[in-house]
């Protein structure tokens, strides 16, 4: 398995692991968890991977969410 796979697995268990905490941290549903998820800025510097952003703690990553994008979380 190449460098590119490996780094595709690691990004897609890193969301999943976001959706679900963020899921059970807010008391929301799955669907909405997703919505908020790939409607955030934040997604967006995830994918980049920009400064090894993606490195970071899942639970670090929904912090950050619901600091810097409170609106998300009320719609």
């Amino acid at each position: 398995m190449d460098e590119n796979r490996l780094e595709n697995i690691y990004q897609e268990n890193l969301e999943e692991r976001i959706m679900l905490h963020l899921k059970e941290t807010e008391d929301i549903t799955y669907e909405k968890s997703v919505r908020i998820y790939y409607t955030s800025k934040l997604s967006k510097k995830i994918e980049e991977g920009k400064n090894g952003i993606q490195y970071l703690d899942y639970k670090i990553f929904v912090e950050i969410l619901k600091e810097t994008e409170p609106e998300l979380f009320k719609q």
